[in-house]
């Protein structure tokens, strides 16, 4: 069995990142990327808010350059992910693709969150190009437009805001007749006057053409359907961890995601540690995410030194 002494699960800004400073550590870590090289971050297209780039760069070229990065300090970055953990022992035992196995005596679980969409075959196709899970990344591109929120949590509420301040106008699509938000985001939302909610509404379909998004088509609960014009189409109706695999072995929130001690990366697993998504239910943000890469790298590397 194949035995490293850093193993990095999952890609995206946490993992390469913390690919580098491991590799510059002498920890010659092994990272799987799992089923989205890149991470989340290479559904979107452009990406502006990334420090370093004034004129923005493409999502996937930035993770990309990240990887090679990792690669250029001699980290080991393979195709692949893991199906089956065993962290009840040391080393800890990782099942690759169902069949292979390796030991670790570090893990980082970088495995990050995937945004929950409608399920509709529309929003697929202009992923992209008009629909986005994310208004602090893709906002910017919708300035003096239309857009829509779907949703009715305090996610919902604050992504209307945060839109209707860039945005000429914004629909919030809310399935029931009140909002699951707080009191006080409720209100913020009521008294934004560019903010339109559309009460007991379902989308039925995302309309578009090769330009991208240009209306939704909704249902009411009272079976009239309506078309809304609008050149953004997003979706707030949560995120899930992508922590499955390890719930059984490290401590986690009500929703799934990894409890960190004390502005660490340290999980409750002594050896075990979590950065990005994974264990962010609140930022989410690509540059945040890289930074929990590096503390997770270097919190493993004493660890290391300490323990073995």
């Amino acid at each position: 069995m194949e035995h490293v002494k850093c193993l990095i699960v999952g890609s995206g800004p946490a993992g390469y990142t913390a690919a580098i400073y491991a590799s510059r550590a002498g920890l010659n870590p092994v990272l799987y990327e799992g089923m989205q090289p890149g991470g989340q971050l290479t559904t979107t297209t452009q990406v502006d808010n990334f420090p370093g780039f004034p004129s923005g760069v493409d999502a996937n070229v930035l993770m990309a350059d990240v990887r090679s990065q990792a690669e250029r300090f001699g980290a080991d970055i393979r195709f692949g992910a893991v199906t089956k953990a065993d962290l009840g022992r040391k080393p800890f035992v990782l099942t690759i693709d169902e069949n292979k196995q390796i030991e670790a005596d570090s893990l980082i679980i970088a495995t990050g969150a995937s945004a929950k969409y409608l399920g509709l075959e529309s929003e697929r196709a202009f992923r992209g190009m008009g629909v986005s899970a994310c208004a602090t990344c893709d906002g910017f591109f919708y300035r003096g437009k239309d857009v829509a929120v779907v949703g009715g949590g305090d996610t919902a509420c604050e992504e209307a805001t945060y839109l209707a301040g860039l945005c000429r106008k914004v629909y919030m699509i809310v399935r029931r007749n009140v909002l699951r938000a707080t009191e006080a985001m409720q209100q913020k939302v009521k008294a934004t006057e560019n903010i339109e909610i559309l009460w007991e509404c379902q989308t039925r379909e995302v309309l578009g053409d090769m330009g991208g998004v240009t209306a939704a088509r909704l249902v009411r609960s009272s079976g009239e359907v309506f078309d809304i014009a609008i050149d953004g189409f997003f979706l707030a109706i949560g995120h899930h961890p992508n922590s499955d695999v390890f719930a059984e072995w490290v401590e986690t929130d009500e929703a799934g995601y990894i409890k960190v001690k004390d502005g660490t990366s340290a999980t409750s697993r002594p050896g075990v540690f979590a950065a990005g998504d994974v264990c962010d239910p609140r930022y989410r943000q690509a540059v945040v995410a890289a930074g929990s890469g590096c503390k997770a790298a270097m919190d493993a590397e004493k660890y290391l030194k300490e323990s073995l």
